[in-house]
């Protein structure tokens, strides 16, 4: 293989935890919707939650992202 074709693909490997994120994302927002529909009086402490992990898994998908310019766009 070229080592064009090998950076290519490295770069679409260092893209593939953005199926994760978007799995996890769902997940965090269907508990929370779900958590909140249980007990609305409960909304303040789980937002606070809420939005602690909405930002750690954004951050792995930030990272990804991070990854595959640095293996795309780099000689």
């Amino acid at each position: 293989m070229e080592v064009e074709a090998i950076k290519l693909l490295a770069a679409a490997i260092a893209l593939t935890p953005i199926i994760g994120v978007g799995i996890g994302l769902g997940i965090i927002f269907g508990a929370y919707n779900m958590a909140v529909g249980r007990n609305p009086n409960a909304t303040d402490v789980l937002e606070k939650k809420f939005w602690l992990t909405f930002a750690f898994v954004e951050m792995f998908g930030l990272v990804a992202i991070v990854a595959w310019a640095l293996l795309y766009f780099t000689g």
